[in-house]
């Protein structure tokens, strides 16, 4: 029998009870992944639970919200106790929090940055001593293209997103030759219930959440430092890049501001 990519790794995916998350999950349990699922929501991460048992792989479900330190610590050491390792990380618990600057208060701010940044940083911070011990690892940081460009209203989850781009910058650097390597994975909007929420104007299909998933796999199967997509976001990334005052008039033009990652908690 061929074996499977991921086969007989340990996996602990944040934001697991929906979305990109989910998908996420599912996709490493079909390559041969064992899970930790992670969330606030117990019983969406459930459903997602029995989609992986159904696959033939382990499910272990820890209510944990990664805004809060103790918890991610809690969770990282139910899984080494389950499993006595961690092999992957994808650390993608998020929430959308938007202000105009004129209106913005610190507090909104920092609830931004609790969850979009120190989230991932909690994750991070709990699972390299277990990876560093073993010299092996890979760690993928979900953030968004508001962390490359930012988007009109957008600025307390730009923020945090510009902050978690800086620090998985940093952190591939340092522990690439120590076998650990790090995934940025940067998608613009994604078909999820909570898109609908959003009252801004859309001129293109969302991204399913399933494409991301799969674009998580093939950055960890090739270890690429950075994962950008759809093919428009790419192209505005490049535009940006290189003028960024044509940057902002593709936004304008085309209501960029549309173009969101799902929060996967």
């Amino acid at each position: 029998m061929k074996k499977l990519p991921f086969q007989d790794q340990i996996a602990i995916v944040t934001g697991a009870s929906k979305g990109i998350g989910r998908a996420t999950a599912l996709e490493l349990a079909r390559s041969g992944a064992d899970l930790c699922l992670a969330s606030r929501n117990v019983l969406a991460m459930e459903d997602t639970a029995r989609s992986v048992r159904a696959l033939g792989r382990e499910a272990l479900v820890v209510e944990t919200d990664v805004s809060c330190q103790p918890q991610v610590e809690r969770m990282v050491n139910h899984a080494i106790e389950r499993w006595g390792r961690v092999d992957i990380l994808v650390s993608n618990g998020g929430i959308y929090v938007r202000s105009p600057i004129p209106s913005l208060d610190v507090a909104t701010l920092e609830h931004s940055m609790a969850t979009n940044f120190y989230g991932h940083v909690y994750c991070v911070l709990a699972v390299i001593p277990h990876m560093l011990e073993r010299r092996h690892g890979h760690i993928v940081l979900v953030s968004s293209y508001d962390g490359k460009k930012a988007m009109p209203g957008d600025s307390p989850y730009a923020a945090a997103k510009f902050a978690l781009n800086g620090f998985g910058e940093a952190l591939r650097q340092e522990l690439s030759p120590q076998g650990i390597f790090t995934t940025l994975v940067i998608p613009g909007r994604v078909d999820t219930d909570f898109l609908y929420d959003l009252k801004v104007p859309r001129i293109q299909p969302p991204i399913p959440p399933g494409r991301v998933a799969r674009a998580i796999a093939r950055g960890i199967l090739k270890r690429k430092a950075e994962v950008i997509l759809p093919g428009q976001v790419l192209l505005l990334h490049y535009t940006n890049a290189l003028h960024p005052r044509l940057g902002d008039l593709a936004v304008r033009i085309f209501h960029l501001q549309g173009w969101e990652i799902d929060p996967g908690d």
